[in-house]
């Protein structure tokens, strides 16, 4: 049983159950794959206010706990759709706290699933852009994965990422969190994100927050890949628990 920890944030937990679903192979309802969806948001303090230091209880605490009753109903695989949740200093407590408690959770690394497969798909490309939220860009999540890859990891300029890029994603009026879909205006900011990259030498550009793909669902922007996490991390877990019902890929 795959299982989905949905409330970081909840529309990122949404969407990640749409692509699981998409991405298997199946004729009729009951060929689908069985997945545990737990969606407790207001138990997990925000990753990217605990990363700079505006909150100080750590959202590994409540992502264990969730993670446990997600084992305790039968799942055996499981991922957490939240590129930031992944800093070191929520995911290393995250598998300690695991460990602690005796689980046996096969817990995926999405960033880590997002670099074997950028290996895989795009074996050309050694430049990357990364849009995020500020929390993952100054943990710099991505590069401590993908630069041990043999990959040069870009990021927008500071200006842009804290006036233009992490609006998009957390404005009251027009984020995506808030809004709970692409607003026009949160789309126009990131696309000035994927430019900037672009204008930097980035060959493929990394959707580095898991709503993100909601206001850019295109596979290609003049002439770059684009990559979406939570895409990734679906089809490896459905590769994790039946490889034979993944979809051709969709790159």
């Amino acid at each position: 049983m795959i299982g989905v920890v949905a409330g970081v944030g909840p529309y990122a937990g949404l969407d990640l159950l749409g692509k699981i679903l998409s991405q298997t192979v199946a004729d009729k309802d009951q060929e689908h794959l069985t997945v545990a969806s737990l969606s407790q948001p207001e138990a997990i303090s925000d990753r990217t206010a605990f990363l700079l230091g505006e909150a100080t209880l750590n959202p590994a605490f409540a992502i264990v706990e969730q993670l446990l009753k997600l084992e305790q109903m039968g799942a055996s695989v499981v991922g957490i759709p939240c590129n930031t949740a992944h800093a070191p200093t929520i995911f290393d407590h995250i598998m300690q706290g695991l460990a602690n408690a005796g689980s046996e959770l096969n817990l995926l690394h999405m960033i880590a699933e997002v670099g074997r497969e950028l290996q895989r798909i795009v074996p050309t490309i050694n430049r990357v852009g990364v849009l995020s939220t500020i929390g993952t860009a100054v943990t710099r999540i991505y590069p401590l994965t993908l630069e041990p890859l043999g990959f040069e990891v870009l990021a927008v300029e500071d200006k842009l990422q804290s006036e233009v890029i992490h609006p998009a994603i957390y404005d009251p009026t027009y984020g995506i969190k808030a809004c709970g879909t692409a607003t026009r205006q949160a789309r126009e900011n990131l696309l000035l994100g994927v430019q900037q990259l672009q204008i930097a030498g980035a060959q493929a550009i990394i959707l580095g927050c898991t709503e993100i793909p909601l206001a850019i669902p295109e596979t290609h922007i003049d002439g770059m890949v684009v990559i979406d996490p939570a895409l990734i991390l679906a089809r490896a877990l459905i590769s994790a628990v039946d490889p034979d019902r993944l979809v051709d890929r969709p790159f």
